[in-house]
């Protein structure tokens, strides 16, 4: 039997025209290719293949089917030699092992009930009464039943247990229904009830197409305005993609990747006819979601809202990008506009035309500074240059590198021999203390900026240069009413620092062994920003301590604007402990962050967590295969902690708190 992962892959990179045309002369009609019928004799090109479909249909004699169907026909072969005989035309070696071999997908019932959710999500979309609201809301975004059907759009009613007793009739207990995401049990609760209610649902799928989770939208007042499925053994935020099983063919056929914001603009997309087009499960781009994208394009083109949150997500996508080699384009839509309402107001010819204006990344965040001055004086171009070196060092592409390097020699009217050994150096955050407890020595070459940091990677300009110097430091913070709090003695600067690109404040490095959790919300005080990358990948649910998981929503969720003083009026007395604790002392923004870092120890939390309770599954099973399946599941899981950099697993060393 052969694996569908392989028969995908295969038929993913097979190009039917050109097979087919090893046997039929074709010609292209518009989109189709058109031919003589090679299966009933005929003379007129009523034979059409699709490229875009991946199949082929005579409208003589009616044959059809994809790749597969055709070589099997046209040259009598049995189903393993089909895909044998493509897979070798495309380099892809495919491996018939013996049915007995292949254990059950212990995934397969969370597909199974999943699938049934989304069809059940469509059916009250479409009741009469119950889903005229969300229709009305749909209709309001342009999108009509053709589109809801198309994308498999649904709608979760408010009732918290209606779902939940449709799936019981069809054999899926609370244990399933709670695995596949779909239910919640809060602490306290008795009974479960439906994690999505009163939303517009947005079905999601792996790269294979298979159901994974979903995304609903509040069509209210109701927060979050968009609530993605928990992390599951099905669905990992980090690597997976809105819409690429649909658009990976698409991807191929126009040598290009477009990635924007949302559901809807994808879907506006889309409908269009640009296909070619994805949108991330978070703000920015993932590391995973990058290597995902260049299987398929390896330019890409980033679309994303005009707006300041939209220019952040931006610059940092386009620094995963760079570092899987991909050409990274910056479209720029007027003022005011997300993908969704300009193609709804300008069409897809308008939207073609934006594309073609997209102009290459390191040129885009030139392109900012020089509006903004920074290249006027000495001062401000030292700034510069480091919120540029970053796009540089992730550039891993040779050529595009050291076009950077040119373009930044170039505006600067520095050498480039001297701007690549800075690039080359390692910027301040990453060395590491000497064994005295002194830090490395800077690189010959440039020097660093006025506080002696690097600033952190380009995220979008700042309105005007400041010095963060002359900052005063915040009114001491009376205690509130109530709550026997100690007065305020954080020195922290009292207001969260503006857009990113300031760089007034760098988040603090956390040590190897300091708790995960308190690392994160520390560097949460700095930049707020740290607090929304953090939730793409774990929400403030999943940490474990309740100080720092109330701390971590309390960020996530206050204005950019507020100042500290009056989120810490809003925490429990614990939690202003902790944050009092966190804030006393040495200054913060002494060290760059190594987010990423403790990113990855979350991570390795959730897979140890699974192995968990895949070693018990294991331990109860009685059945050979199953038991080899979650063997196999557990190997997996310890192969994922092992290729995490560079994190290691904790496991056999005692877990610290957090």
């Amino acid at each position: 039997m052969i694996p569908d992962e392989t028969v995908e892959r295969v038929r993913e990179a097979a190009d039917i025209v050109e097979i087919v045309g090893e046997f039929v002369p074709l010609r292209r009609s518009g989109g189709t290719w058109r031919g003589a019928c090679p299966f009933h004799g005929g003379k007129n090109p009523n034979f059409s293949v699709s490229p875009s479909h991946g199949s082929y249909h005579c409208f003589v004699c009616h044959e059809s089917g994809d790749v597969f169907t055709f070589v099997r026909k046209r040259l009598g072969l049995d189903w393993p030699s089909a895909v044998k005989y493509i897979g070798d035309k495309v380099g892809i070696e495919v491996v018939d092992a013996p049915r007995r071999a292949q254990a059950p997908d212990p995934n397969a019932p969370n597909y199974e009930v999943l699938a049934a959710a989304s069809e059940w999500f469509q059916q009250q979309l479409r009741d009469e009464a119950g889903g005229r609201a969300a229709r009305e809301y749909l209709q309001s975004r342009g999108l009509d039943e053709t589109a809801w059907q198309r994308f498999g759009l649904g709608f979760a009613p408010r009732d918290a247990q209606a779902l939940r007793r449709y799936l019981h009739a069809l054999g899926a207990d609370d244990a399933r229904q709670l695995e596949a995401g779909l239910l919640v049990q809060r602490e306290g609760e008795g009974e479960p009830r439906l994690r999505f209610r009163g939303r517009v649902m947005f079905p999601i799928h792996d790269e294979l197409g298979r159901p994974v989770g979903f995304g609903g939208r509040a069509m209210g007042d109701d927060t979050p305005k968009y609530l993605n499925s928990p992390e599951s053994t099905v669905f990992q935020k980090r690597r997976t993609l809105y819409g690429l099983h649909t658009a990976k063919q698409s991807m191929r056929r126009a040598g290009r990747a477009i990635v924007v914001e949302g559901y809807l603009d994808a879907i506006r997309l889309a409908l269009a006819g640009i296909e070619e087009v994805v949108a991330p499960l978070g703000t920015a781009l993932t590391e995973e979601q990058a290597q995902l994208l260049m299987r398929y394009a390896s330019e890409v083109f980033l679309l994303y809202d005009s707006d300041e949150a939209g220019q952040k997500a931006t610059f940092r996508s386009g620094l995963e990008l760079l570092r899987v080699k991909a050409t990274v384009r910056v479209v720029s839509l007027p003022d005011g506009e997300d993908p969704d309402s300009f193609v709804r107001q300008q069409g897809r010819t308008a939207m073609e035309t934006q594309l073609g204006q997209a102009i290459d990344l390191f040129d885009r965040q030139v392109q900012l500074l020089e509006r903004r001055g920074w290249f006027a004086d000495l001062r401000q171009r030292r700034n510069a240059i480091d919120k540029l070196l970053p796009t540089i060092r992730a550039a891993k592409a040779p050529l595009t590198r050291d076009l950077y390097l040119a373009r930044l020699s170039a505006v600067t009217q520095l050498d480039k021999a001297t701007l690549a050994a800075e690039a080359d150096a390692l910027p301040d955050r990453d060395r590491r203390m000497t064994s005295g407890g002194a830090r490395s020595a800077p690189p010959t070459g440039l020097m660093r900026s006025d506080d002696g940091e690097s600033p952190p990677p380009f995220d979008g300009p700042p309105p005007e240069y400041l010095d963060t110097e002359t900052e005063a430091a915040p009114a001491p913070l009376p205690p509130p009413p109530g709550e026997a709090k100690p007065p305020w003695k954080g020195g922290r600067r009292g207001k969260a620092q503006g857009p990113e690109w300031q760089a007034t404040a760098i988040p603090p490095r956390p040590s190897r062994d300091e708790p995960v959790e308190r690392a994160l919300v520390r560097a949460m005080l700095v930049d707020r920003g740290v607090a929304e990358r953090v939730a793409e990948r774990h929400p403030p649910e999943s940490f474990r301590d309740a100080r720092y998981r109330e701390l971590f929503d309390v960020l996530l969720h206050a204005p950019l604007d507020e100042e500290l003083e009056r989120i810490a009026d809003r925490l429990s007395p614990e939690a202003f402990a902790a944050l009092r604790v966190m804030t006393e002392g040495a200054p913060l923004d002494i060290e760059s962050a190594d987010i990423g870092f403790s990113i990855k120890k979350l991570d390795v939390r959730v897979l140890e967590a699974r192995m968990d309770d895949v070693r018990q599954a294991m331990q109860q099973e009685t059945e050979v295969e199953a038991k080899n399946g979650y063997l196999r599941e557990y190997l997996q899981l310890q192969a994922e902690i092992r290729g995490i950099q560079p994190m290691r697993s904790t496991r056999g060393r005692g877990r610290g708190k957090g």
